[in-house]
């Protein structure tokens, strides 16, 4: 616990017998003393693909660690347990947006077991990155946080070919669901 005061965890219906095996090293971890500390070989962390539902585009971030287009997102702050407060919280603090709000209903849309590759810092690790849908009815105030991590609104279609990770894929297709769209390659 973080703080004595640990916040549920929710997590999503499996749809793929990866995503059950991921939720089920989920599981174990929250039996542990702290699943959000990056002191282990895996953590949690939560992310939100944020989506703009008038106009079907979906808000990517340049991650240069990951040398790819994904949602945005990061770690827990110290004190921090509840992933969609953190998803909120990276999601402002990356995009300058203040409008954020979870969509459909604030539930977890995909959980996903990531390698993050060694850094001088830090030692190669996984992250169990919950993920959510958000969105902003101010899509053209968006402001990358830095220069180094621009950021793009796209259309599913485009989000989907940017990408290069098959689990932001996936993201983006629940997404392309929820917001009752045609399959992304077809937008």
């Amino acid at each position: 616990m973080r703080d004595g005061h640990e916040a549920p965890v929710i997590l999503p219906e499996p749809r793929t017998a990866i995503e059950a095996a991921d939720i089920e090293r989920v599981r174990a971890l929250l039996g542990g003393p702290d699943p959000w500390g990056r002191g282990t070989s895996l953590h949690l962390t939560a992310s939100a693909l944020i989506v703009h539902p008038p106009t079907r585009r979906v808000l990517l971030r340049w991650h240069a660690r990951q040398q790819a287009w994904l949602q945005v997102g990061g770690h827990a702050d110290a004190g921090e347990s509840d992933p969609l407060q953190i998803a909120l919280r990276e999601g402002a603090e990356e995009t300058g947006l203040t409008d954020l709000t979870p969509w459909p209903d604030g539930s977890p849309v995909h959980l996903v077991i990531v390698p993050v590759p060694a850094a001088p810092h830090e030692p190669a690790h996984e992250h169990a990155d919950l993920r959510f849908l958000l969105v902003t009815d101010t899509p053209d105030a968006v402001r990358p946080e830095s220069p180094d991590s621009p950021l793009r609104w796209l259309s599913l279609a485009e989000a989907r070919e940017l990408t290069t990770e098959a689990n932001a894929r996936e993201t983006i297709d629940r997404a392309a669901a929820l917001l009752g769209a045609a399959h992304p390659r077809q937008t």
